[in-house]
């Protein structure tokens, strides 16, 4: 279970519980939101952010299912070359007034749940929502095609070398 960020964030959508009717929703960042959410997650740049969401509201809570869609440019983690990255993902959270569950109160999940975030006020923020989903994907050891190369230049060992059986082919060449 998570909270909603505090304080303003770069792509908010605000949804107020009392006025939202179940359906559709589309949401879409414009150019100076995706810059402020590359800056936020370290990526070179987003060229797309969006998402096509269904709301579902039982009394308080309020589901969230549907499709991201995101193009964005991250760096390689071994040479730093950009590469560019599309995902389209299937999103599933649930929003929740909060304290409905306790400090100290845990829950179980299964695979099948849906990430919990809780919202005060009466409204919940589905943008910051799509960003967080969005910042899921990123792989943080992504590598290019040219990181082999900018190991073996900088003198580093390859996974090959450091991997769990490394030591054990090291072995049987003595």
């Amino acid at each position: 279970m998570t909270e909603q960020a505090p304080g303003p964030n770069e792509f908010p959508r605000l949804v107020e519980r009392a006025r939202m009717g179940d359906g559709i929703r589309h949401l879409e960042a414009d150019a100076a939101e995706r810059a402020a959410l590359a800056r936020r997650f370290a990526l070179v740049s987003i060229d797309r952010l969006e998402a096509e969401v269904t709301l579902t509201a039982e009394d308080e809570t309020v589901t969230a299912s549907g499709t991201l869609r995101a193009r964005f440019v991250q760096s390689c983690a071994i040479s730093g070359e950009d590469l560019p990255v599309s995902v389209e993902e299937p999103i599933l959270f649930r929003f929740v007034p909060t304290g409905t569950y306790g400090p100290d109160e845990e829950v179980e999940l299964s695979e099948e749940d849906c990430e919990t975030i809780e919202y005060a006020g009466g409204a919940f923020d589905l943008g910051e929502a799509v960003a967080q989903s969005m910042a899921l994907t990123i792989d943080p050891y992504a590598t290019g095609p040219n990181a082999d190369r900018a190991r073996k230049d900088a003198g580093l060992l390859d996974e090959d070398q450091t991997g769990p059986f490394a030591a054990l082919a090291r072995l049987k060449k003595d």
